[in-house]
């Protein structure tokens, strides 16, 4: 049962606002109060993929991963959010909770920075949240270096603080 990667299409998209949503509550209630997590809804996540990916499709980049013909996984990928065109930006990998540990997150990461790699960036950038132990393990494992940046990330009524990795291409 290998995984296989191919670029999203629109019809992808609701599906993934789901994913992203079972993603997030998984990933983020050993740390968030129920309340972050309530909102958006599988429905309305899909809404605002559908709605972001319209506006953002021409620069950005959404792998799917499917295993077995169902979606388990998705990446997506830009430009830099501080408008250095040698950067990409890593936006998101989101895995179905049930997909963790099998591979599939690594595999949607290196095809990223293989993406970025094609489009003649030469560095690598990411958000991820400071509490979410799991997954800066994953991307130190990868080769993400912390640079001391850091943001504020609202969900729902809870403010969450953001740390800023880096890595070469």
């Amino acid at each position: 049962m290998t995984v296989t990667l191919r670029p999203a299409t629109v019809d992808d998209l609701m599906g993934v606002g789901a994913l992203h949503q079972r993603s997030r509550v998984a990933a983020y209630s050993s740390f968030l109060p129920p309340e972050a997590l309530a909102d958006p809804t599988p429905e309305a996540m899909g809404r605002y993929w559908v709605e972001r990916f319209r506006w953002e499709r021409d620069d950005h980049r959404m792998t799917v991963a499917e295993r077995d013909g169902r979606l388990v996984g998705f990446s997506y990928l830009g430009p830099d959010d501080e408008g250095d065109p040698a950067t990409g930006l890593l936006n998101a990998i989101h895995l179905d909770p049930a997909e963790r540990g099998r591979g599939t997150g690594r595999e949607l990461m290196v095809d990223a920075l293989d993406a970025m790699r094609s489009r003649d960036q030469a560095r690598a950038v990411l958000w991820v949240l400071r509490d979410n132990h799991h997954a800066r393990r994953f991307y130190e494992r990868g080769g993400w270096i912390a640079t001391g940046a850091a943001r504020d990330e609202h969900f729902g009524p809870v403010t969450v603080p953001q740390l800023r990795y880096e890595r070469p291409l």
